[in-house]
């Protein structure tokens, strides 16, 4: 190999959230399995086994319309300390292959190779035993992509799915990425997706025939990072720093479609609540603070709206996320139009403020204590077991989350990984 070239995994436990569910009860093993709660119920697909994706069912698709896709599914209710349990364990599986590793999400990561050949051979080498140490630990099967970027290995690994592995010989990034369709970039989304379409450009390699100053032209400094991608380089978005650096997130957030549009005010209010318990209770887990909240409101005809409001001091406490989002929706939503979609998000994350006035810092102490029970008992007892009394109307099973930000390998602030 090249000197200078790095050597990049890319780790995706293959249908992780269904695999999990099956070490808990193997009678799920090979049929068409949906995550995320029952049929009848309003909420949203967290994940699908390969079986039920067959039949076009996938994660963030209504669970009512998973069923009419694919009646035979078996429907189970997600379990989220199963998850970050199993994640743990993978992340455990990796650390004993490289000390540079990035959890990109509950269920995948990068790893930087470079310089590993005298430990664990050539890289084909060191995939096969990679991927034979997780099964063997864990019980469950991944894909590994590898190459020179992140971006080559992450869309290999895809490739390689289910259950393979994939590796992109140096030199061959362009010939590799050609073939595929735009959409496989990580990045491209559905509205980039279709302004390249507009220009004739359906695959990666119609993408590279372009120079970067037509890019940029057309797409500004994205352009420029198309340009790179379509080289196979880690260029911008979500490749900006280095594999294993600690990076913090840069906003939180959540948001419910309703099964059937409403212009029911109470219940959207407590929609709102619940919402801002989850974006809360996440918050804290990262020892996060906000100060800024931003209402996104979708209308029955997908007029989508985003108001923000920033704090005089950042927050972490439901109350107060919830405070600000209700007065954004009742300043901005139009009374009797009806609402597909609601969502709470907030940024602007800071270091949390000395309170001024006594009695105020005392009284957000004590909500500060009486959320961080509340917390407790959700993690025994399951998300829906406590619930401010505003957001009851409001409840609905929220999707698991694949970007929890307490995820393995992160340091919390005033904490130590274990």
């Amino acid at each position: 190999m090249s000197a200078g070239l790095r050597t990049i995994f890319h780790v995706d436990m293959d249908a992780f959230f269904v695999s999990v569910e099956e070490l808990f009860d193997p009678s799920l093993k090979g049929k068409a399995v949906v995550v995320g709660g029952q049929r009848n119920e309003r909420g949203v697909v967290s994940a699908a086994s390969y079986e039920a994706r067959k039949f076009g069912v996938h994660s963030a698709m209504p669970l009512r319309t998973a069923a009419k896709l694919c009646p035979h599914a078996i429907f189970v209710d997600g379990h989220r300390e199963r998850y970050v349990e199993y994640s743990r364990k993978v992340h455990h599986v990796l650390t004993t292959f490289s000390p540079l590793v990035e959890m990109a999400s509950i269920d995948e990561a990068y790893l930087d190779m470079t310089g590993t050949d005298r430990l664990h051979g050539p890289p084909l080498r060191a995939a096969h035993s990679l991927h034979q140490k997780m099964k063997t630990e864990t019980q469950l099967n991944c894909s590994i992509g590898i190459g020179i970027s992140r971006l080559i290995a992450k869309v290999s690994s895809a490739k390689a799915k289910p259950n393979g592995v994939l590796w992109v010989v140096p030199g061959q990034e362009a010939k590799f990425l050609a073939p595929l369709d735009v959409r496989d970039i990580p990045g491209v989304g559905k509205v980039t997706e279709q302004n390249l379409l507009s220009l004739g450009i359906r695959k990666v390699g119609d993408l590279a025939r372009f120079d970067d100053a037509f890019l940029e032209e057309h797409f500004g400094k994205w352009g420029l990072a198309l340009a790179g991608k379509a080289r196979g380089e880690d260029a911008g978005g979500w490749f900006d720093s280095e594999v294993g650096a600690d990076a913090d997130p840069k906003s939180i957030s959540h948001e419910h479609t309703y099964t059937e549009d409403t212009a029911d005010a109470e219940q959207m209010e407590s929609t709102l609540m619940r919402l801002s318990e989850m974006v809360g209770r996440r918050l804290r887990e990262g020892g996060l603070h906000a100060r800024t909240i931003q209402l996104k409101l979708r209308y029955k005809d997908f007029t989508t709206i985003t108001r923000a409001h920033s704090l005089p001091a950042p927050t972490q406490l439901d109350t107060e996320i919830f405070e600000q989002v209700r007065s954004l929706f009742r300043e901005n939503w139009r009374k009797g139009a009806e609402v597909r979609l609601l969502g709470v998000h907030t940024s602007s994350f800071a270091d949390e403020a000395e309170q001024g006035d006594l009695l105020e810092g005392n009284r957000r102490e004590r909500w500060k204590q009486a959320l961080s029970a509340a917390d407790r008992l959700r993690d025994r007892f399951g998300e829906s077991s406590v619930s401010l009394a505003t957001g009851m109307k409001g409840g609905f099973r929220e999707r698991i989350h694949e970007n929890p930000v307490d995820l393995p390998g992160k340091q919390k602030p005033g904490r130590s990984n274990e």
